[in-house]
């Protein structure tokens, strides 16, 4: 069997779908991701566990495989076929003596003199991700932001080889600089010659002898970058910025991974978002309500005259086209809108109140001493 439950690994059932699956190890990824926790081995070790589990449950096919066996790669070492199906835990012994059973790969190796295994080659760098807060006028209007980036590079003083400078790579001692090994084993079925990645230069067929001081003969590097990333105007909660060769180093020659920025939004003293729209809520006395007024209000461009109809009513909306935030596609922009209060007074001096029970009468309007307010208040629909 496996010696790791990726699944465990995960903290996901055997049953979980893929989306489970990916949002299980983002959520660890994001926990146990290296520069998050700098200096910490365990957690190092644990981000790699992590990757190799995803690795495999998020492909159908390694997830299928290692499903039945319990391992991806030498399914027929966990469980055999035929007459050996079912669990297999140590070599079968038999008339001929012990036997250890071939795994699938062998079997093939044998009888068309190649190995199946994946060959060692230049792999591309995992990708970045990182989270940018902006403001709500960096979003109408675009902007340029510095993102601290911790990430695997090529070391630059020996070039990625791993060997100190003025020294050379050796060729391996144990496959020759092939970057394989080969095994015979004596099964029931015969002689089988398996081939395997060399684990003294893990397939690259070459050794350092003298590693380099800056990396210690890894090739690579972790270091502090400060990336510019443009902000486009329009930008909204949660959209994904991408940006190109700018995450972990590639493995091999292979070429860098990409930096993912995840945008969101601060929330704003004044303004709301809705889209591409803004709401702002203002207040204007009730005379201004009845008789109409201009008033300034604050738009992400500056201030804006507006202008309160006669008999305007409590919840009245203004809109202002054109002053929201502009549509990420570049073509237009959203409105502004300005949702309206009324305010009743609570104290009115001796001589307002006389005018405004003056006025009531003209109007023909029956008032309650001391209820003059309650009346205003349900008149503008308020409490």
């Amino acid at each position: 069997m496996a010696s790791k439950d990726y699944y465990e690994i995960l903290g996901v059932p055997r049953n979980a779908s893929q989306d489970e699956i990916k949002k299980a190890y983002r959520q660890l990824a994001k926990k146990y991701h290296p520069d998050a926790n700098p200096g910490d081995p365990t957690a190092q070790e644990k981000f790699k566990e992590i990757n190799e589990a995803y690795e495999v449950l998020s492909d159908p096919d390694k997830r299928a495989q290692y499903d039945r066996f319990g391992s991806v790669g030498k399914g027929a070492e966990a469980y055999g076929e035929g007459p050996f199906n079912g669990p297999f835990t140590g070599p079968f012994t038999g008339p001929f003596g012990d036997f250890g059973f071939p795994g699938i790969d062998d079997i093939f190796d044998s009888f068309f003199g190649r190995s199946t295994r994946k060959q060692e080659g230049p792999e591309r760098g995992a990708d970045i991700r990182r989270e940018l807060d902006i403001t709500l006028e960096e979003a109408a209007h675009g902007a340029t932001k510095d993102v601290e980036v911790w990430r695997t590079e090529v070391c630059t003083a020996c070039h990625g080889t791993g060997a100190e400078a003025g020294t050379h790579q050796a060729t391996c001692p144990v496959c020759g600089g092939s970057g394989r090994v080969q095994s015979v084993q004596r099964t029931i079925l015969g002689q089988f010659v398996s081939v395997h990645t060399c684990d003294r230069c893990k397939g690259t067929g070459k050794v350092v002898t003298s590693p380099c001081r800056v990396c210690n003969g890894s090739g690579y590097v972790r270091k502090k970058r400060v990336v510019s990333v443009r902000v486009p105007a329009g930008a909204d909660e949660g959209l994904q910025l991408r940006l190109r060769h700018e995450g972990e180093a590639g493995l091999r020659g292979g070429p860098p991974g990409d930096l993912y920025i995840v945008v969101h939004l601060k929330p704003h003293k004044l303004f709301t978002r809705e889209k591409d729209d803004i709401h702002y809520t203002t207040t204007v006395s009730f005379l201004q309500a009845i008789f109409g007024t201009d008033i300034d209000v604050p738009t992400l461009d500056g201030v804006a005259t507006v202008k309160i109809d006669e008999g305007t009513q409590p919840g009245t909306t203004v809109r202002l086209k054109g002053k929201g935030i502009p549509h990420l596609t570049g073509l237009g922009r959203g409105d502004m809108v300005v949702h309206i209060n009324v305010e009743i007074p609570k104290k009115l001096t001796e001589k307002e109140r006389k005018l405004l029970i003056e006025l009531a009468k003209m109007r023909g309007e029956r008032i309650l001493a001391g209820g003059f307010f309650r009346k205003v208040r349900d008149a503008f629909g308020t409490g």
